[in-house]
């Protein structure tokens, strides 16, 4: 088996898993399967950006659902959104979240409390009470539209040591769009959501990052406008970091169909788009990788682009895509991926790196995109169908198996 990361980490993880055959939570047998050289071991992958939908919406997702998929994908970590019915934006409304995580996650969940009350956008959250239990604040899915509101949300943020995570969308430049404002909207007639939308909010909150000096991390970009901002104020000393997702990497508009499962915000954007998306993971601009799963049941995907819901599944395949399409291809390293999924947002988000946090992986396994197969309650995927290298095989969380290939 092989191992990816320093040499320290490497070292941790070899360890791990002798504790593990030691104790008796795999066979020897099945230790001895995956020793030889196409199974490689990785610290427990990272998501920041995740809606498992409990409270309030059970029949997209659960906290138990959610978290066994992404066990299944390789995750450790999530980091859940607040889209929940309550929204997190009190103590109240935070500890049912909070009950259910200890009650059925499979894995370790940290949990946003919402910067606004009710996402709103017209008053702040209980931000105070909410901080010790909480990983960040943002007020994901709705974007903060009041300048003013930003700066007391990254003031008050700032003070109690907390990161504001921001989507970023101007609802003044929408216009009813909901597919990206390219040939594919044009020649189908399909309403455009145009690139400004996101990168002028994140032009804004550049500037006030310089005044509050608040860390600050952005949500799914996907411009290259949004690129080029953020390497800039990067450059400049800015406190500012950004994720962008496995299908804005992988696709341009001109793939879309019109169904519901190539419809999520932010859109699918250009193939100039995309490029500049590969040049910022490869130059550093952008962080690390999240997948933005967010599950719909299937009646809410099959109305086609127009009035499908927004939002894919895909934190069961962000790996295997990612490897076949970026390492296998040459476009970044394998070292260079495990930093983007794993590494990066430990760092940034304060997620401790756990030696017994792991997963193992057969990279030689070739498969097809089946969403028959996933664990999550979603099904809605671009990438159905897609052929694929990597298989999980094993899962492993604080020293105990939450995933295995059986």
């Amino acid at each position: 088996m092989k191992y990816i990361g320093s040499k320290n980490i490497t070292m941790q993880l070899a360890k791990a898993f002798s504790s593990l055959v030691e104790n008796g939570g795999i066979s020897s047998s099945f230790a001895n399967q995956i020793s030889s050289d196409k199974y490689f071991i990785f610290p427990g992958f990272v998501d920041v950006h995740v809606h498992l939908r409990e409270p309030g919406f059970f029949y997209k997702e659960t906290i138990k659902t959610g978290t066994e998929a992404a066990a299944h994908g390789g995750y450790t970590a999530v980091c859940s959104m607040p889209n929940l019915n309550p929204v997190p934006d009190s103590v109240e409304n935070l500890a049912l979240q909070l009950d259910a995580i200890k009650k059925d996650a499979v894995i370790d969940v940290y949990p946003y409390g919402s910067i606004t009350v009710g996402q709103k956008g017209e008053q702040l959250s209980d931000l105070e009470g909410m901080a010790k239990d909480v990983i960040a604040f943002s007020d994901d899915g709705r974007g903060v539209q009041n300048i003013e509101m930003m700066k007391a949300a990254m003031l008050k943020a700032k003070a109690l040591g907390k990161m504001i995570v921001a989507h970023c969308e101007d609802n003044s430049l929408l216009f009813g769009g909901y597919i990206h404002d390219g040939d594919y909207a044009k020649k189908n007639g399909h309403k455009g959501i145009c690139s400004e939308s996101e990168w002028g909010p994140i032009k804004r909150d550049i500037e006030l990052i310089k005044e509050t000096g608040c860390p600050y991390h952005v949500c799914h970009i996907s411009t290259k406008e949004s690129v080029e901002l953020i390497r800039q104020a990067k450059a400049q000393g800015v406190d500012i970091t950004c994720e962008t997702g496995p299908h804005y990497l992988l696709m341009n508009d001109s793939m879309l169909k019109d169904e519901g499962r190539f419809k999520m915000n932010p859109p699918i954007r250009s193939e100039e788009d995309r490029v500049a998306l590969i040049e910022g993971i490869k130059d550093g601009t952008i962080d690390m990788i999240a997948t933005d799963h967010a599950p719909h049941s299937a009646e809410e995907k099959s109305k086609g682009l127009k009035d499908s819901a927004m939002g894919i599944v895909g934190i069961e395949t962000a790996f295997q895509l990612l490897y076949t399409n970026l390492v296998k291809t040459g476009v970044i390293s394998l070292e260079k991926l495990i930093e983007l999924m794993s590494i990066n947002p430990r760092k940034r988000f304060g997620i401790p790196l756990k030696e017994s946090d792991f997963c193992v992986w057969n990279l030689e396994a070739e498969g097809t995109i089946n969403p028959d197969n996933f664990l999550s309650k979603g099904r809605s995927t671009p990438f159905e169908n897609q052929k694929v290298n990597g298989k999980c095989v094993l899962t492993v969380l604080d020293g105990k198996i939450c995933w295995i290939d059986k």
